[in-house]
C-alpha cells in the first residue's frame, strides 16, 4: 500500500550566527550564493522566503518542475518546505540544531516519498552518501558566502575535488 520513501540528512557546520544565515535560507537570496540556482518565485506578500511563500524550480537531476510551498517559517532557527512533482513528495526541513557567537549548526533533513512507480525508480537513485556529497558542495559555497560575501565560484580542479 505505502510507496517508497527514503529520508536523507546532513548536520552543516557554518562560519556564521543563525541571524547571518538563515535569510539567505531564501529562494531569492539564494542566487547570491548557489552558482546553479533558478527559481520562479509564484507568490510571496514580501517578495522574499515567508510562510505560505510558493515558488517553482527546474533542474534535470531533479526529474520534472518541482513546486515548493514554505510550510514552517521560524527565523532564525527553523524552515520547511514541501516540494512537489509528478514523480515525488520531499519535506525538506532545515533547523537550528546550536550556535555559539559567530558559528552554528544546522541539520538539513529530507524526506522524499514516491508518487507512483517512475518515483520509486527516481527514488532507488537515492542515498545518504549522494546526498551527503551534494551537501558537502552545498556547505562550501554557503561558508564561502558567509565568510566573503561573493559567491564560490568552481574551477575545473576544485570540481574534480568535490
Amino acid at each position: 500500500m505505502n510507496k517508497q520513501r527514503i529520508i536523507l540528512s546532513y548536520v552543516m557546520d557554518l562560519p556564521a550566527s543563525p541571524e547571518k544565515v538563515f535569510p539567505l535560507l531564501c529562494p531569492v537570496r539564494e542566487r547570491e550564493w548557489i552558482e546553479p540556482w533558478r527559481c520562479e518565485m509564484v507568490y510571496s506578500d514580501s517578495g522574499l522566503v515567508e510562510l505560505d511563500c510558493i515558488f517553482t524550480t527546474e533542474f534535470l537531476d531533479d526529474g520534472p518542475r518541482d513546486t515548493w510551498v514554505v510550510s514552517r517559517h521560524e527565523p532564525p532557527k527553523a524552515i520547511e518546505f514541501v516540494r512537489i512533482n509528478p514523480l515525488r513528495s520531499i519535506r525538506y526541513a532545515i533547523r537550528l540544531l546550536e550556535a555559539e557567537a559567530d558559528t552554528s549548526r544546522w541539520e538539513w533533513r529530507q524526506v522524499c516519498t514516491a508518487l507512483n512507480e517512475a518515483g520509486e525508480n527516481f527514488l532507488a537513485g537515492l542515498s545518504q552518501e549522494g546526498f551527503g556529497e551534494e551537501m558537502t558542495v552545498l556547505q562550501t559555497m554557503l561558508a564561502h558566502y558567509l565568510r566573503t560575501g561573493t559567491m564560490f565560484s568552481f574551477t575545473l580542479s576544485e570540481t574534480q575535488r568535490v
